[in-house]
């Protein structure tokens, strides 16, 4: 009998290998435009887009060039874009993010007026980029986190957002409590059609170092009071289900690809969508290492958000999102 003889009605999993239609075909997962957003800072003062230094092909906008990112954006397809504003002038309460001239409410208002509802408006709820120590909240006298009462200043960006003409609210300081103030809040103010996407799962990490520069933080020590200890799983989990019951409409983890086992977890535990926010160092990691030519960039883009989607990511917050949609590279 021969070699080929022999092998007559072998299972060879290959066959579905064998060319890219057949690939393409029998794919589990795709990263469609639908699903991503685009992470986007907007600078006070500026008279023409600022480089990040740590994250190549990513800047800080003017409010022009905001608005035609924007429109890109909606163009392309994408879910939406996140605004972090960033302030001239800071102070110990953050007090810019209660400004209704402020940057960050002002790009919502320039932003919503350039694409309507053509892609999603979302803000980032949170004081880090306005506080001149850095924090995400208010401090006590002893200097620690006051929650309660950074959660109240929440309530209020929320709602001024709302009325600058953000779709969504995303509130990322992790403080407890904070869902259900901004639900409440968005609902007093007529704003119930607003949705809330909760940072539930958001680890302290040292891979936001490169977003640290892009909102020009002037952070000193750590947030690992209020942000999650990366050790932890279970502790994610009952975050987000305290969110979920306080109104959050979508559940974020952050960051995702050293977090891709919280992501499953979350995904499997809740039956609302869940977002996952591929950070500012995962990014500069895959552009250092493709600029020295170590890896494929292309190819690394594609398999880190096919592995975000894959374990169960609804939507993926990249700063790839608009290259990935257009093809265009940055």
């Amino acid at each position: 009998m021969t070699s080929r003889q022999h092998n007559v009605g072998q299972i060879r999993p290959r066959r579905l290998r064998v060319n890219a239609a057949v690939r393409a075909m029998v794919a589990e997962t795709s990263v469609e435009p639908r699903q991503l957003i685009l992470p986007v800072f907007v600078a006070e003062g500026l008279s023409e887009p600022r480089p990040i230094s740590s994250m190549p092909g990513v800047v800080q906008h003017t409010l022009d060039s905001v608005r035609k990112v924007a429109s890109q954006a909606a163009e392309a397809g994408l879910a939406g874009i996140m605004l972090f504003g960033i302030p001239e002038h800071k102070d110990a309460v953050g007090s810019g993010a209660l400004e209704p001239a402020g940057i960050l409410n002002t790009a919502i208002r320039a932003v919503r007026a350039e694409v309507g509802d053509a892609t999603l408006v979302m803000s980032d709820v949170c004081l880090d980029e306005f506080t001149d120590h850095g924090h995400c909240g208010v401090l006590t006298a002893g200097g620690v986190i006051d929650n309660d009462a950074t959660v109240e200043i929440y309530a209020q960006m929320a709602v001024l957002h709302a009325e600058a003409g953000a779709h969504l609210v995303a509130p990322s300081g992790m403080m407890d409590g904070q869902v259900r103030a901004i639900r409440a809040a968005l609902d007093q103010a007529d704003q119930a059609d607003i949705g809330i996407m909760a940072y539930g799962a958001k680890y302290a990490s040292a891979f936001y170092g490169p977003f640290r520069e892009a909102v020009s933080s002037s952070l000193q020590g750590d947030r690992k009071t209020y942000q999650q200890d990366p050790a932890n799983v279970r502790e994610s989990l009952r975050e987000v289900a305290l969110d979920v019951a306080e109104g959050a409409d979508l559940i974020m983890v952050k960051p995702a690809l050293g977090y891709l086992d919280v992501l499953a977890a979350v995904r499997a535990a809740v039956d609302i969508p869940v977002a996952a926010y591929n950070v500012s160092g995962e990014y500069s990691m895959i552009e250092a290492a493709a600029a020295n030519g170590w890896i494929n960039r292309k190819a690394a883009i594609s398999e880190a958000l096919t592995s975000i989607k894959r374990a169960g990511a609804d939507v993926i917050l990249s700063y790839w999102a608009l290259e990935v949609a257009t093809g265009v590279p940055r």
